[in-house]
C-alpha cells in the first residue's frame, strides 16, 4: 500500500469515529434549560430555603444534566440558597446569593446535598 493511501484511510477514519482523544461535547439542546411549572419540572411554591450537606463542592449546572456543568461556580457546605423547581431525578433550580459581594448565581445542583431550612416569602 502506499503511503497516501495509509494517510487517506487515516483522515477518513478520523473523520467518521472522531479524532483520538476528541471530547465528544454535548450538543447545545442537551444543555438547554428545561421549562420549569411544568409537569417534569414543577414549581416550588413557596420557593424553599436550603443549606448545602455533606462535603466538598457542590457544582452548579445550566441544566439538570451531569454533562452541563458551570466552570467555576460552586457552592460549599452551609451556604444557604432558594430553591424555586425541583425534577423528580433529584435536581433544583436554585439561587445563591454571596453574602459579602452581593452577587447572585441562578442554575441547577444535585437535590440529595440540600436540606430544606423553611420556606421564603413576605411574612
Amino acid at each position: 500500500m502506499s503511503d497516501r493511501f495509509v494517510l487517506t484511510c487515516m483522515v477518513w477514519c478520523a473523520l467518521i469515529l472522531g479524532a483520538p482523544g476528541a471530547v465528544h461535547a454535548q450538543t447545545p439542546s442537551s444543555c438547554k434549560e428545561p421549562q420549569t411549572g411544568t409537569s417534569r419540572v414543577p414549581m416550588l411554591s413557596p420557593p424553599l430555603a436550603n443549606v448545602v450537606t455533606g462535603t466538598g463542592r457542590l457544582q452548579f449546572y445550566s441544566a439538570p444534566n451531569l454533562h452541563c456543568p458551570i466552570r467555576g461556580v460552586f457552592v460549599i457546605p452551609n451556604d444557604a440558597l432558594i430553591a424555586y423547581a425541583q425534577t423528580s431525578d433529584g435536581w433544583s433550580s436554585v439561587m445563591y446569593l454571596n453574602p459579602g459581594t452581593g452577587n447572585d448565581v441562578s442554575g441547577w445542583v444535585r437535590s440529595a446535598r440540600l436540606k430544606v431550612t423553611g420556606t421564603v416569602g413576605p411574612k
